[in-house]
């Protein structure tokens, strides 16, 4: 699944006298992106494009934003539209920045090793809930590096070479040890909710989405006869509730191997 972005950049000068935002430049670009990769894998693309009409001065640290909020760019692609944007029809408008880089809201991001390094950190973490690390101790460096450039490129078969091994368990098991899950809103100032919770109970009982919630997240489930406040979407879809948590890992989860779960304010008719 891809996204249609639609990238601006905007430079605006005020007047101290007249309070009055002139704008100076306005230029914008168009990108088809898979919702599973990265914004900031797109940056070197985008920083060639406005560079053409950009003094070398202007051209600092870049941050993307949409509707006034900084994206994260460790998040993927897909779980910003989301938590941000889900909502609005397609394309995607954001904006680039490339100075005033916001501090106090995004991490720093000088090169594609970074994310590299951020991607591998959330495998072995998911790895360590599934398979207590046993599956990434047992890959080499370059299964790790085949994991990253197949993402990177956008090459599906390269990467599930790799990561099909990562979402195997025994099946007397019936599942893995922990579920690897975030749970997002975007009016909270959490930046997310992530707890152990297993895939089938003590007792034999196969969790779903809606027992995660329960125990997560209450407010998101409806109560009887209330209205339906809150939209669980996962992937730009909202599963059934009675779906089995495992199956989801198994077939949602980002390459990053969590399953990204935003809920966001449900749309009034």
């Amino acid at each position: 699944m891809k996204i249609v972005v639609v990238v601006y950049r905007l430079d605006f000068e005020m007047s101290i006298f007249t309070f009055t935002y002139l704008l100076k430049l306005a230029t914008s670009m168009q990108l088809l992106l898979p919702r599973v990769s990265y914004l900031t894998l797109v940056t070197d693309k985008v920083k060639k494009h406005f560079q053409k009409v950009m003094k070398p001065d202007d051209v600092e640290e870049m941050w993307f934003e949409y509707e006034g909020t900084a994206l994260k760019w460790h998040y993927p692609i897909g779980l910003l539209y989301d938590l941000h944007a889900s909502n609005t029809a397609l394309p995607w408008s954001i904006f680039v920045h490339f100075k005033n880089f916001p501090l106090q809201d995004l991490l720093h991001c000088p090169s594609n090793s970074v994310i590299e390094a951020h991607f591998m950190s959330c495998i072995k973490e998911a790895d360590a809930l599934k398979h207590k690390g046993a599956v990434v101790n047992e890959m080499q460096k370059k299964d790790h590096k085949q994991l990253w450039m197949g993402l990177q490129n956008d090459k599906f078969d390269q990467f599930w070479a790799m990561n099909r091994k990562l979402m195997e368990y025994p099946i007397e098991e019936r599942g893995f040890r922990y579920i690897p899950f975030r749970i997002y809103q975007p009016t909270s100032d959490r930046p997310f909710i992530q707890k152990l919770f297993r895939p089938v109970s003590p007792d034999g009982h196969v969790h779903t989405l809606g027992d995660l919630l329960k125990e997560m997240l209450p407010a998101a489930i409806p109560k009887d006869n209330e209205k339906k406040k809150y939209q669980v979407v996962i992937h730009g879809i909202e599963p059934m509730l009675e779906t089995p948590i495992q199956w989801l890992s198994e077939h949602l989860s980002h390459p990053d191997n969590f399953l990204h779960i935003s809920i966001i304010p449900a749309q009034c008719d």
